[in-house]
């Protein structure tokens, strides 16, 4: 389909374009939208090629635009909000949100994490969570245009954490609690309040499922106590009744219209019930226990509390059966040996002058003690190093109270090994004390492992988000330079210069995190050949000199004057040395020396990269090699980086069969890293010439077919082979591409992949089968970089595969081998 061109900024492919392409614009207050401010028509194109949930919202009516990625957020209100003054699909919000709305209005820039809003969803309020940021935009005149609006609904999130603090209160809770009708009490009462619900009853199940025998429950007052009462199942109606048979769970939201309920609503009533949840739990494939949870009125059970419901049954019943277990173990202790003995944790009962009576196997392990150096041996004799801790605290406390008590502590085993044990005390009969007891030094140091890589993954994003953001501030000052001033040719050339680097450097991040990621997996393959590393320490000097030379730092460089030679990958060895001397380039200040050395030692290659930098703390050197490991940053977050580059470096020499060191005598006294590579013991006879970095026009001239819907990028593309001598046909869709390939006959075809009519796969296959261009050479130019993408391109008939942004140079070179130009069967 042909789109004129006042309807450009919609151009592509998704749901949102297509609806705006179609609009009647000619009564929007706006006007058309060749007509609209720069600033909201750059807003717009930003936001619809932006993969993130977006809206922008156009004063003065709060014109309301979103992207594709924004519909989930808004549901069943699209597509008939799209283009619509924001308060008409959002009415219900106005109370909550007009207020950080009017901020942003007034050029605050405005975010809020996990704000409660109550929204319509399926014709009834649910309360929902987001998290989102407001950014007023502003016209050439320096007025808020609009606010746009970037979040996600965090719903899931919040109520995820709200289910695991409501858990942990419930463990916390049951945990010390001997009585099984006191759990099963307390587990009612913590569930019914957090549900909000009237009552909340715990059955159990007698026989092969007919009966429920209530137990313990719950009420808010407003329906009477189950507690005792025996319910026949089948009272239900046989559909319900089933269901919770076959361990099932149950969520009526109203007894008196739901088709599994309906017929059995007077049976309901007698009870006071209008909606009910019913939760079975199974075990060893029979039903034991229903926690029953009544509602008076309506109710629209979501999956939260569902699932909050399930872990209540299945705690409760854990607890309770341990609190039957405890009550049994004091009143048959005669009967317990083996209980004790096969139990996975330690287990002791002291009596009352604290002399051990009783210890299983486990805990003479944990102890690591035999059973005649505890038994009828006083406690504190034994471990007289718990003398006076919060461990003696917690057995006076039980032994005061009657009531079980948790602690966990830090403790030395006697093989000197440090670590940390869990202690469970609980009172026994004739003041005696019975306690179990385990080694969790492996979950402790788990959890700080954990909360570690939490919290560099947090720092990680912070600074990915940075330093993506970064390269954005001078493209984006450069672009509007060159749309609203007019240049002369030295400063379009400088600021193009300006956009070329930053474009580089995002690329270079994206490339980071793709290199990490694949070589971690095992998805790198090396390109081996026999390399001379004077040549690969030479590549890498070159690339980090123009740093180096900014910092006004010295390079201290001694090469052996023999081959060096190794097997490896040039490009990766290049990109090992380029990490360590950028890093070592970053972090030593200005006019400070940095010294590399190459040379041989016996059957090893070694690399050694030194500076008289910032140095590294002993516990930074330790880890400087993992994943996201920065030293500690400052707020303007000076040397940047995102904490991978260590990290290839040392998957990627090691993929090479050797291995990488770091040393550093502490902070101010620079780094140090070692590189050792396997020698190869044929030397190369000389050393390969380098290819010039310049970017000549070609001999001779070839005809260029590109095909791209991003008529910015085609222009600029084009403009690019043009200069270098080529004549370049752009077509930006495919059907158009086909016809002007049958009547020019390109020798050359770039063609994107994600076209809009049909992709570039089946339009490759079309001119390959075409006799006009059956031997054309063809490229595939695309933002897709996957290897499966890859693979299918080159399946469907191309030679090449360029992922965006493009190696200009290299394409160039390219084109000039195209030239008389024979594919081969």
């Amino acid at each position: 389909m042909e789109y004129s061109s006042n309807y450009s900024l919609f151009a592509g492919e998704g749901e949102v374009r297509s609806l705006l392409r179609r609009h009647d614009w000619s009564t929007f207050p706006g006007g058309e939208p060749e007509r609209w401010p720069a600033a909201v028509t750059g807003i717009l194109r930003m936001l619809l090629n932006s993969n993130a949930p977006m809206c922008f919202l156009w004063r003065p009516e709060l014109t309301y635009f979103y992207n594709d990625a924004y519909v989930q957020l808004i549901g069943a209100k699209h597509p008939g909000a799209l283009v619509r003054p924001f308060w008409e699909s959002w009415e219900e919000t106005r109370e909550s949100f007009a207020p950080i709305l009017e901020r942003a209005l007034g050029g605050e820039f405005c975010s809020m994490e996990n704000m409660a809003f109550s929204i319509l969803r399926n014709g009834a309020l649910e309360k929902v969570y987001f998290t989102y940021s407001l950014l007023p935009v502003f016209d050439a005149s320096g007025s808020v245009i609009g606010v746009l609006n970037s979040g996600v609904e965090t719903t899931g999130h919040v109520m995820f954490n709200r289910r695991q603090e409501f858990q942990l209160r419930l463990a916390d809770r049951i945990r010390p609690l001997t009585d099984p009708d006191e759990v099963i009490a307390s587990a009612c009462e913590m569930l019914g309040r957090y549900l909000g619900v009237t009552r909340v009853v715990y059955g159990e199940v007698a026989g092969h499922g007919e009966t429920i025998s209530m137990k313990r429950d719950w009420s808010d007052g407003e329906l009477p106590s189950m507690s005792g009462a025996i319910l026949r199942l089948d009272d239900f109606g046989p559909v319900l009744a089933g269901a919770i048979r076959a361990g099932a769970w149950l969520a009526v939201p109203d007894v008196t219209s739901d088709a599994r309920s309906a017929a059995y609503a007077s049976v309901y009533a007698a009870n006071g019930v209008r909606s009910f949840m019913g939760i079975p739990l199974m075990k060893s494939g029979a039903l034991r226990a229903i926690v029953n949870i009544h509602d008076a009125n309506c109710h629209d059970w979501t999956a939260d509390e569902i699932a909050v419901a399930q872990d209540m049954v299945d705690r409760t019943w854990s607890a309770a059966e341990h609190a039957r277990s405890q009550t049994e173990l004091r009143a048959e202790r005669d009967q317990s040996k083996y209980i004790f003995d096969s139990m996975a944790e330690g287990f002791a009962v002291l009596d009352s002058d604290w002399t051990v009576l009783r210890v299983n196997g486990e805990g003479l392990r944990i102890t690591q003690r035999t059973a005649p150096e505890v038994l009828e041996k006083n406690h504190w004799d034994i471990w007289p190093e718990l003398k006076g801790t919060g461990l003696e605290a917690v057995y006076r406390q039980v032994k005061e109270t009657r009531k079980a008590e948790i602690v966990e502590m830090p403790y030395a085993f006697p093989d000197g090994k440090q670590g940390w044990i869990e202690v469970r005390a609980h009172p026994a009969l004739d003041d005696c004390l019975a306690f179990f007891f385990r080694d969790i030094t492996e979950r402790k140091a788990y959890q700080e492992r954990l909360k570690d890589a939490d919290r560099r993954k947090d720092e990680f994003l912070a600074m990915l988000a940075h330093e993506l953001r970064n390269p954005l501030a001078p493209i984006g000052a450069a672009a509007t330079l060159l749309q609203r001033v007019k240049l002369d040719d030295e400063h379009v050339r400088r600021t193009s210069q300006v956009i070329d680097r930053q474009v580089r450097h995002m690329t270079s991040l994206i490339d980071d995190l793709l290199d990490v990621s694949r070589v971690t997996r095992g998805l790198v393959e090396l390109d081996n050949a026999s390399l001379d590393m004077r040549d690969v320490v030479s590549d890498a000097v070159e690339q980090v000199m123009p740093l180096i030379q900014s910092r006004r730092q010295v390079l201290d460089l001694h090469l052996a004057e023999h081959a060096i030679t190794v097997t490896g990958d040039r490009k990766r060895l290049v990109q090992v040395i380029v990490n360590i001397l950028n890093n070592a380039a970053k972090y030593t200040p200005e006019d400070g020396t940095i010294s590399l050395a190459a040379d041989v030692r016996d059957a090893q290659v070694l690399v050694d990269i030194s500076d008289n930098g910032i140095g590294m703390a002993p516990e930074l050197v330790s880890r400087a090699f993992d994943l996201f490991s920065q030293a500690e940053r400052t707020s303007d977050r000076a040397q940047g980086g995102l904490g991978l580059g260590l990290a290839l470096v040392k998957h990627l020499v090691e993929l090479h069969h050797g291995s990488v060191e770091c040393e550093s005598r502490g902070v101010g006294k620079g780094s140090r890293f070692t590189i050792r590579l396997p020698r190869e013991l044929v030397a190369r006879q000389e050393r390969e010439p380098q290819a010039s970095d310049d970017l000549q026009a070609v001999s001779q001239r070839v005809k260029v077919l590109l095909v791209d819907d991003n008529a910015d990028a085609a222009a600029m593309l084009a403009m690019l082979l043009e200069a270098a001598g080529h004549e370049v046909i752009v077509e930006h869709g495919s059907l158009a591409a086909l016809e002007r390939a049958s009547k020019e006959a390109p020798q050359v075809c770039l063609l994107d992949i994600g076209l809009p009519d049909i992709d570039g796969n089946a339009l490759a296959r079309r001119l390959r089968a075409a006799p006009e261009t059956a031997d054309a050479m063809l490229i595939a130019v695309t933002g897709y970089g996957q290897e499966k993408d890859r693979e299918d391109s080159m399946a469907a008939g191309f030679d090449h595969y360029f992922v965006k942004p493009i190696d200009t140079k290299e394409l160039v070179s390219l084109l000039s081998g195209a030239v008389g130009r024979s594919r081969a069967s």
